[in-house]
């Protein structure tokens, strides 16, 4: 894609030549090894979807505010200075801390831009436009640019523009509509999946337009909405409605079509039932001693069974108040009927089978020591490797590497933007925690 020239506030730039990205250095391993990506996200759309991008390979360089950095730096609670919050959403990506209210400072972002394949940002619609980045000056800079824009509603619209979190998301998707129990109000999701829906989208997107870049040369301006995300996952619930003509509504635990399926008492606690067919179904009353609930005519079909839903359900709890849980589950496991018990995050991420498959697991982080980090889900078998797990940076850990590699800053440039407050270097005695403002730029 190419790159080049000379920037008025650094010296000494770089050239780079054909192909997808010049490294800072040796590549790293993974599916997307090559790939560099500017980040000037924050919180967890955005930064959700670099990390995707940076557990597969890419480069991905996050552009932070001096000083504060991502809001979520701050929010607590907060282990040796480090939040939790920004620890799961950041890893494998470098730090590079510029004030883009400046014009220096939206210089050398430009200059980052120059070497970039792709660029992530999820500012409200207009912000990247006011600080001199929006798409026609990155596309200018960067022919063959992909741009991936996160918002709450879009680029454009009458709700463009609107500020928006994940329960504002989750409210006009009709999510919360049919979460929680069929008597009780409407309530969200434990996951915040508004954001996490865009995060998935968004690297999806990405990914998409990347191969259209090898196979056509073309960039590309990706809009994602979060709220277009949660309604694009709306899947067979969506689809109910858009068939019958009526909302489906809440049903607790269970399924809004299979029955049984959800989250009965035992004599101990709770245990999931997920008799998905009918084979399972069958299972379950042989599994009970209870065949006649088989060949009961009431009950034979999905459809009969979804119609009795209330009475169907009392009978199956009544039947399974009779053991504890750990009695049900050796039955259930022994018959090859889908089952669980409710676990909390401490039991979830302590089972065994999280240990079997490597999916917590401690990197060193620069301060000394090393923090504890869910792995991201993929794995490839028989052949290829995916990047090692790498710690979120440090604000500002790598902004004079940056800034001498990619911007071209000589030693002097780079001290004197550091003592303007430009840029800014991270601090070696331990991570800022100051408090963030809610404002964007």
């Amino acid at each position: 894609m190419g790159g080049g020239g000379r920037d008025p506030h650094c010296a000494g730039a770089i050239i780079v030549g054909e192909g997808m990205t010049a490294a800072m250095e040796t590549p790293r391993p993974g599916m997307l090894a090559g790939v560099r990506v500017v980040d000037f996200s924050r919180v967890l759309a955005g930064p959700l979807c670099t990390m995707i991008l940076a557990d597969l390979g890419a480069e991905v360089i996050k552009v932070e505010e001096p000083g504060a950095g991502d809001q979520t730096r701050a929010i607590p609670p907060l282990v040796n200075g480090l939040s939790h919050y920004f620890l799961a959403v950041n890893r494998n990506k470098r730090s590079v801390a510029l004030d883009l209210k400046r014009a220096e400072g939206v210089a050398i972002a430009l200059r980052l831009v120059r070497h970039a394949d792709v660029v992530v940002e999820n500012f409200r619609p207009g912000v990247m436009e006011r600080l001199g980045l929006g798409y026609a000056r990155l596309q200018a800079e960067r022919p063959g640019l992909i741009v991936c824009s996160i918002s709450g509603f879009g680029q454009d619209g009458t709700l463009s523009g609107r500020p928006s979190f994940d329960l504002v998301t989750q409210a006009l998707s009709g999510v919360m509509s049919i979460n929680g129990e069929a008597q009780g109000p409407p309530t969200k999701l434990g996951l915040p999946m508004g954001d996490l829906a865009g995060g998935l989208w968004g690297a999806i997107g990405v990914l998409g337009a990347l191969h259209r870049h090898q196979t056509r040369g073309e960039g590309a301006h990706i809009d994602l909405s979060l709220l277009d995300g949660l309604l694009g996952l709306l899947g067979y619930l969506g689809e109910l409605f858009l068939v019958t003509g009526e909302s489906p509504g809440r049903v607790g635990s269970g399924h809004h079509s299979i029955v049984p399926y959800g989250r009965f008492p035992v004599r101990d606690g709770h245990i999931i039932l997920a008799l998905h067919q009918g084979s399972f179904w069958r299972k379950f009353c042989r599994a009970v001693g209870r065949d006649d609930l088989a060949e009961n005519p009431r009950f034979r079909t999905t459809g009969q069974r979804r119609d009795r839903r209330e009475e169907l359900e009392a009978i199956v709890t009544g039947i399974l108040a009779r053991k504890t849980l750990a009695e049900w589950q050796r039955i259930f496991d022994e018959a090859d009927i889908p089952n669980a018990p409710v676990h909390d995050i401490g039991q979830a991420l302590t089972q065994p089978y999280v240990r079997e498959r490597g999916l917590v697991a401690e990197t060193p982080h620069p301060l000394g020591g090393s923090v504890p980090l869910v792995r991201g889900p993929l794995r490839l078998r028989g052949g290829g490797e995916l990047p090692p797990l790498g710690p979120p940076p440090l604000l500002g850990e790598h902004t004079r590497a940056v800034l001498a590699t990619l911007a071209g800053c000589d030693g002097a440039t780079i001290e004197r933007l550091i003592a303007e407050g430009v840029a800014a270097e991270a601090d070696r005695r331990g991570p800022g925690t100051r408090d963030h403002g809610e404002e964007a730029p």
